[in-house]
């Protein structure tokens, strides 16, 4: 689930990444982010350059890559996003993992009205073929 500009600016790093670890590598086997010994960017390395990056954008709250995950979910819960298709999304298999980041999401709860409110409400419709007594 990439937006376009992000695909976009995906593409033109890979034209302008470095290209010296590609040496002796088929073109479908060569990585995105090549680490310096013919492979992928380790976990390590990717949590480092999170943390800089963070760091160099004036984040001081504490961040994990783990928070970019939290936060997505949590915005997709806030949006409206049916909790089961997160669970596909994060590739949960238990309902009860990804209802944890309902936890989080309290403002979609507040917001939510009850059935019983609108039997109550003056903009109810009363239900067609039966007609409503006149108050005594």
């Amino acid at each position: 689930m990439l937006p376009p500009e992000v695909l976009i600016l995906l593409r033109q790093w890979w034209i302008q990444r470095p290209q010296k670890y590609d040496r002796g590598m088929p073109k479908a086997e060569r990585y995105l982010f090549p680490s310096r010994q013919n492979a992928h960017v380790s976990t390590r390395q990717f949590t480092r350059l999170f943390h800089q990056t963070a760091k160099s954008a004036d984040i001081s709250k504490r961040v994990t890559p783990h928070t970019l995950r939290h936060s997505f979910a949590t915005h997709l819960l806030d949006s409206g996003t049916d909790i089961r298709l997160i669970q596909a999304l994060l590739g949960h298999h238990k309902l009860e993992t990804t209802a944890h980041y309902a936890r989080v999401a309290t403002g979609m709860i507040v917001a939510v009205t009850s059935p019983i409110d609108q039997l109550f409400s003056k903009t109810a419709k009363p239900k067609t073929g039966r007609r409503q007594k006149e108050p005594a």
